[in-house]
């Protein structure tokens, strides 16, 4: 993977430069809107953030959706998309009582194939957690080897941690990455380079 191709930048104004369909698939997770920012029960509460005031409006979709193909969008419940097919899952926990986290996530996708979930535990997500809503390398690589094909230019229009960008390193696919966030751009670039570094001293 490029770590050119990830970018400490605004992706709307990103996305406006693009071509129609530059991108087969854009896996994304924009702001849900519900405050969490600065982590809920499980991320440092004094870090000040304010991305997850509101959602992206209009603009952001419609540019989302004219530069990509297909789309997989988490926190589709949260936005103002068309009804769909195949929504996926992932379910977090079964174990847990008096749970104050959701214990399952929503993707909104643009495929008419059928409703599927991934299964795994919250805290299982690879790695040291440097964002509030950091989600597993491997429910990426189980998004992209069910929904992406081989040769597939992958977008990410909200970075966060990483995760997805090491998933696309793991399963070589190209990825086009954004994130706004100074701290959290300087966090998963360096995730990344230790993965990578890690991979090629095994």
């Amino acid at each position: 993977m490029d770590i050119n191709k990830i970018h400490n930048q605004d992706c709307l104004e990103a996305m406006k430069l693009m071509q129609d369909n530059e991108f087969d698939l854009a896996i994304v997770d924009p702001p849900y809107g519900i405050g969490y920012e600065n982590g809920g029960q499980y991320f440092n509460k004094m870090q000040d953030k304010n991305w997850d005031k509101a959602v992206p409006d209009k603009k952001y979709f419609d540019e989302l959706f004219r530069v990509s193909k297909n789309q997989i969008i988490w926190g589709g419940n949260y936005f103002d998309l068309k009804p769909t097919r195949c929504v996926l899952a992932w379910t977090k926990t079964r174990e847990i009582q008096n749970r104050t986290f959701s214990e399952w996530e929503m993707a909104w996708t643009s495929f008419q194939t059928v409703a599927r979930y991934y299964n795994l535990k919250p805290f299982q997500r690879g790695g040291t957690r440097i964002h509030p809503t950091q989600k597993p390398t491997s429910l990426y690589e189980w998004l992209l080897m069910n929904y992406a094909k081989e040769g597939n230019k992958i977008l990410d229009t909200h970075l966060g941690s990483g995760s997805i960008a090491i998933a696309c390193h793991n399963l070589g696919y190209d990825l086009t990455g954004y994130e706004l966030d100074k701290e959290y751009y300087d966090n998963a670039i360096n995730r990344i380079k230790n993965h990578q570094s890690q991979l090629r001293i095994l």
